[in-house]
C-alpha cells in the first residue's frame, strides 16, 4: 500500500515524513514546489511529486495524508482529486468549515468507494476520542465541554497562518445542534486539569463540528487554557477583530507568520498537553482528563497510525471523524497518552 504526504516540505509534513522513514515506511512526498520538495526526497531516499492542486498526480497512490494548509483553501481540491482517483483522504486540519464540508460529502465518498477522515492530528484526535468516551459513559447527554492546555505552547508557521485565515470570524459553539458564531472568549471558566486548575476561554476548535458528528450531543463548547489577563485582553479587542479579516491586513499578518518555525525537538519531546472533558444530561455528569505528548509530536504519531490503520482495514467508504472510524480507544494506542 502506498501513501502520499502532500505538504511534506511544511513543518508538520516534514516531521511526519521523517518519522515514517524511521519506521521503515516509504511514502511519496509531495508539494506544490519541486524546488522545496525534491531536496527532502533526496535526503530521505523517497519518490517526490511536485504538483499544484489543480493538476493532481495521484496515480499508484492508495491514500493521501494532506498536510498543506490553510485547509480552508486546500482541502476541497485535494478531496475532489481523491474522489476522482478513488484514493482515500486524511488530513490534519482543525478548521470547523473544513470538517463540515467533508462530513457533507459522505454520499459522494460512498459512491466512489473512498474514505475521508479529516483531523487525524492533534486537531482533533485527543478531544474527539475523549468526547466519544464521555458520551459512552453517559448515554443521553445533552451537553459536552472539552478543554485543553499546553504550557508554553509554540505554533508553527502553518498553524499560525491557518488561524489568521479565520481571525475575523470570532468564536463558535454548538447550540441545539447548530454551529453558532459568538464573540471571542465568549465564556471563561476555571478548568480542573490534571496538572491543576487553570483559567480557560472558549475557542472555535474543530470539535465544535466533529464532536457532534461523533456523539450526537447537541450543545458543545471547547476551551483552551488562557491566563485571566489573556481573557481580558481578548475581550477588549473583540470589536477590532473583524478588521483583521480584511485582505490587506491578512496579508500583512501572514508575512509575520512566515517568520515562525515551530517548536524545536526538545520542546516537542518534553512538552505535554492536558485535556479535560465533561458531559451532562442536566441531572448527572461525567468528567475525564487526559494527558498527551506535545501537539506536534502527537500529530506525527497519530497521523501515521491513522494512515497505517486505514490502509490495513477493510474498505469502509464515507466521511468519518477519527473516533467514528477508529473508535474511541484509538487515542490510547498513541505512545505517551494517559487517561484519568
Amino acid at each position: 500500500m502506498t501513501f502520499l504526504i502532500y505538504g511534506a516540505n511544511g513543518y508538520t509534513g516534514e516531521l511526519i515524513a521523517r518519522e515514517a522513514v524511521r519506521r521503515g515506511l516509504r511514502p511519496i512526498v509531495g508539494g506544490r514546489s519541486a524546488e522545496k520538495i525534491e531536496p527532502l526526497a533526496r535526503e530521505l531516499g523517497l519518490e517526490a511529486r511536485a504538483f499544484p492542486l489543480t493538476t493532481p498526480k495521484l496515480d499508484g497512490v492508495d491514500a493521501v495524508l494532506h498536510c498543506a494548509g490553510p485547509f480552508v483553501h486546500t482541502s476541497a481540491p485535494m478531496v475532489k482529486a481523491c474522489l476522482d482517483a478513488g484514493v482515500h483522504y486524511l488530513d490534519i486540519t482543525g478548521e470547523i468549515s473544513v470538517f463540515e464540508a467533508i462530513m457533507a460529502m459522505n454520499d459522494a465518498a460512498v459512491q466512489r468507494g473512498v474514505t475521508l477522515i479529516p483531523g487525524v492530528g492533534f486537531d482533533v484526535v485527543p478531544t474527539d476520542c475523549l468526547a466519544a468516551m464521555l458520551a459512552a459513559r453517559l448515554p443521553g447527554a445533552t451537553e459536552l465541554e472539552l478543554a485543553f492546555f499546553t504550557p508554553k505552547a509554540e505554533l508553527s508557521r502553518g498553524t499560525l497562518k491557518t488561524m489568521i485565515e479565520s481571525i475575523g470570524e470570532g468564536g463558535a459553539i454548538r447550540r441545539d445542534g447548530r454551529i453558532v458564531r459568538v464573540p471571542p472568549a465568549y465564556d471563561a471558566r476555571t478548568i480542573p486539569f490534571s496538572c491543576g486548575p487553570r483559567m480557560a476561554m472558549t475557542i472555535p476548535w474543530g470539535d465544535v463540528s466533529t464532536a457532534f458528528h461523533t456523539t450526537g450531543i447537541r450543545n458543545i463548547r471547547v476551551y483552551t487554557g488562557a491566563s485571566p489577563k489573556s481573557v481580558a485582553r481578548m475581550r477588549r479587542i473583540r470589536s477590532f477583530l473583524p478588521l483583521l479579516g480584511i485582505k490587506p491586513v491578512k496579508r500583512l499578518l501572514q508575512s509575520f507568520a512566515n517568520r515562525r518555525s515551530g517548536p524545536g525537538e526538545a520542546a516537542r519531546a518534553m512538552g505535554r498537553t492536558y485535556l479535560w472533558g465533561r458531559v451532562s444530561n442536566g441531572v448527572d455528569e461525567v468528567t475525564m482528563t487526559m494527558t498527551t505528548p506535545e501537539g506536534y509530536a502527537f500529530t506525527v504519531l497519530s497521523a501515521l497510525a491513522a494512515v497505517e490503520r486505514l490502509l490495513a482495514s477493510p474498505r469502509r467508504p464515507g466521511s468519518f471523524t477519527p473516533a467514528k472510524y477508529f473508535g474511541a480507544e484509538f487515542v490510547t494506542t498513541i505512545e505517551g497518552v494517559e487517561l484519568t
